[in-house]
């Protein structure tokens, strides 16, 4: 497997290192260098030697680059990032699921291998595989590997169930994901299991995460803070700062599911809510775009519908996408008659989700006098 990754990047180009989250930027005109060595298999170039060792501190062999370096092409389509959720099925069955009914179901191995061909083409570099539970997908082992061998940089969100199995430990030290996000449900057996209606969860969580801390995985943890655990949050922190020590990030808003049903609403742990940050434009349908698993491709993960079904149409549908993303984000729906709907800076999708729901308007509009 290639130990560098060239590649261009939203106008730019960059050198990678896989499992790495960092790197370094590189003018064309070296991209275009590295392309011919690799091509004919030539030892890598000083610079190159120089920035390897300064960003990674790594020293390249001194036979050719062909082996070392995987040069990624320029894409027709712009695409710099993507979700792709790989299976919705879950081996927990948290009440607060923004996802609701959480179904085994998805693309046979064949299909996965040539979606993942076509996001390689469409340009995605940075690429999130999420779930459900993406790593009880039977075949998550061969998507991961595959799509880091096509020269994309993996980011792997998790409940965390699996990592205590020598498999996933042995997978991931072979082939380093630039960073694991995991979730966190609670600080005891009692409660964590009780959040994930999971006996023995909290357990096999614990493991797998003492397993990643000693085996030097790029672990960050999302606490996820709800009605039911609430009461644990300070010891959740403690876990993650004293025992671990990784970073982390505390996420206190729920949302109702994909489809507009209300039940998450009802963990939403009152005390902790937090005021949205203001909305101010995103890049979903541009240069960014989410995969669920049946090969359907949406502006994001909450602005599902329209969408462009990429095994049927193929990567030539993609493009339709941006224009998607500019008619939802001018659709009003709940928000009609409001005076400041010209303006407004809510994001568009997330809104209508919570007014399906029929949400308390102050969690997702942010005008404050909301259109009055």
């Amino acid at each position: 497997m290639h130990r560098l990754i060239t590649s261009p990047f939203l106008g730019q180009f960059l050198v990678l290192r896989p499992g790495h989250s960092s790197g370094v930027g590189i003018p064309e005109s070296r991209y275009e260098e590295l392309r011919a060595a690799v091509t004919d298999d030539r030892p890598a170039p000083a610079w190159l030697r120089e920035a390897t060792a300064q960003a990674w501190q790594m020293a390249l062999p001194n036979s050719g680059l062909r082996e070392a370096v995987l040069v990624r092409e320029r894409s027709l389509y712009g695409y710099a990032k993507a979700s792709w959720e790989i299976n919705l099925g879950c081996d927990h069955d948290c009440g607060f699921c923004y996802l609701g009914k959480k179904r085994f179901e998805g693309l046979v191995w064949d299909d996965k291998a040539r979606l993942l061909d076509m996001l390689r083409d469409a340009g995605v570099l940075w690429l999130q595989i999420t779930g459900g539970e993406a790593l009880i997908d039977r075949e998550f082992a061969a998507a991961y590997e595959y799509a880091t061998g096509l020269g994309m940089m993996i980011q792997i969100s998790t409940n965390g169930s699996q990592l205590h199995k020598p498999r996933m430990q042995e997978l991931f030290a072979r082939l380093r994901p630039y960073r694991l996000t995991v979730s966190l449900y609670g600080a005891t057996g009692e409660t964590y299991d009780a959040v994930t209606r999971n006996r023995g969860a909290f357990d096999r969580f614990t493991r797998g995460l003492d397993a990643s801390r000693e085996a030097g995985l790029p672990v960050r943890l999302s606490l996820i803070v709800a009605e039911e655990n609430a009461h644990e949050v300070d010891d959740m922190v403690r876990l993650a700062e004293d025992r671990w020590g990784f970073p982390y990030n505390v996420f206190t808003n729920m949302s109702p599911t994909i489809n507009g049903e209300a039940k998450p609403l009802a963990s939403q742990a009152q005390k902790y809510v937090k005021t949205r940050r203001v909305f101010t434009g995103c890049n979903a349908g541009h240069t960014f775009f989410h995969v669920d698993p049946h090969g359907v491709a949406s502006i994001c993960k909450i602005g599902r519908d329209p969408s462009v079904n990429l095994m049927t149409e193929g990567l030539a549908a993609l493009p339709r996408l941006g224009g998607i993303a500019e008619s939802l984000q001018l659709r009003t729906g709940g928000c009609s008659g409001c005076s400041k709907a010209g303006t407004c800076r809510t994001c568009r999708p997330l809104a209508k989700l919570h007014q399906e729901a029929g949400d308390n308007r102050s969690l997702y509009c942010q005008h404050g006098g909301y259109g009055a």
